[in-house]
């Protein structure tokens, strides 16, 4: 692999082993996959969008290095949320020393908390509902359904909340899949702050039609689609940030495909890489080792794997530089 920019000169000339290794290995191995000709799916787990992966995970969707996402519901509105308040949001460095009061005082100026970064409930949140709600009433007098990640490209293809965007649209890595119409797969959305206020909008009467709003098993559908159309030209890689439905949903449409609708054809997962913080000992799929995978038929003997065990918002970016020659 030709390393080009001073990231990734100074990488590889500083990270020789241990987890430092892994992350070369596996940088090297996804850009072979892509110059193969393989795709590349792209798994969000944790809170990535609040700590702005967009600026980097959004050149990679730019440059062609990912072609589908799966999120959590939290990933997919956050990044937008960061995009129209920005300004607004607080740091807290200090957020381990917290008192209960200090939390008290957070809460009762609407600052909801995510580790050391506070996002603006009226600034962020509330103004995202508000285009949503639009989107949502429409869809249900016209009869329409969409999926949660399609209502958000309506909304930033409308330019619907253009007026407070805070931050360059570039380091958004929705409107970068917007820009792309990048498939996105977001299990379990109602676990989700967006998802939370849709509900309380069925329950009011606002929303007379609950699938109006697409669920989990229609995304499954529309994934093992995807997989098997792309799959026939290309190799699919599966590159999984943290752990957590995120990963564990689409990493399952191929031994749906094999085991349960018998089909014979469709190729596994032709590379596989895991950032992960999680203890492998306690029965976790998120901290199960790769090789694990191959009795669930999702991955084959020689399917290249590799697992970092580490902090994402540390390796993601790293490995994304890496794969873009920054």
């Amino acid at each position: 692999m030709n390393s080009s920019g001073p990231v990734s000169q100074f990488l590889r000339h500083h990270f020789r082993h241990f987890n430092a290794a892994a992350l070369i290995d596996a940088a090297e191995a996804y850009r072979t996959h892509l110059d193969k000709g393989g795709k590349m799916m792209v798994t969000l787990a944790g809170a990535m969008s609040t700590a702005e992966l967009g600026l980097s995970l959004a050149e990679m969707i730019r440059q062609d290095k990912v072609h589908a996402i799966s999120c959590t519901g939290a990933n997919l509105e956050e990044d937008i949320f960061n995009l129209i308040a920005h300004d607004f949001y607080e740091r807290v460095p200090h957020y381990r020393h917290l008192t209960p009061e200090q939390e008290q005082e957070l809460l009762e100026r609407h600052m909801n908390r995510v580790t050391d970064t506070c996002i603006p409930e009226e600034e962020a949140i509330r103004r995202l509902e508000g285009a949503l709600i639009e989107e949502w009433t429409r869809a249900d007098q016209t009869g329409e359904s969409f999926f949660p990640h399609q209502f958000l490209y309506r909304i930033l293809r409308s330019g619907a909340l253009k007026q407070y965007y805070q931050i360059d649209p570039r380091d958004s890595w929705v409107y970068a899949a917007m820009e792309r119409d990048l498939p996105i797969y977001v299990p379990g959305w109602e676990d989700s702050t967006t998802g939370n206020i849709y509900a309380a909008h069925c329950i009011a009467g606002d929303i007379k039609n609950v699938h109006t709003v697409r669920g989990g098993i229609e995304y499954m559908i529309d994934l093992a689609d995807w997989y098997t159309r792309t799959s026939a030209r290309h190799s699919i890689g599966f590159f999984q940030i943290g752990g957590g439905i995120a990963g564990d949903f689409p990493i399952c449409v191929v031994p749906m495909l094999h085991q349960d609708l018998r089909r014979t054809d469709v190729p596994v997962w032709g590379y596989f890489c895991q950032i992960s913080d999680s203890t492998t000992s306690y029965g976790s799929y998120s901290g199960a080792v790769p090789n694990e995978k191959i009795t669930w038929g999702k991955l084959a003997v020689d399917t290249p794997k590799f697992i970092i065990e580490s902090d994402a918002t540390i390796v993601a970016p790293l490995i994304f530089a890496l794969v873009l020659g920054w």
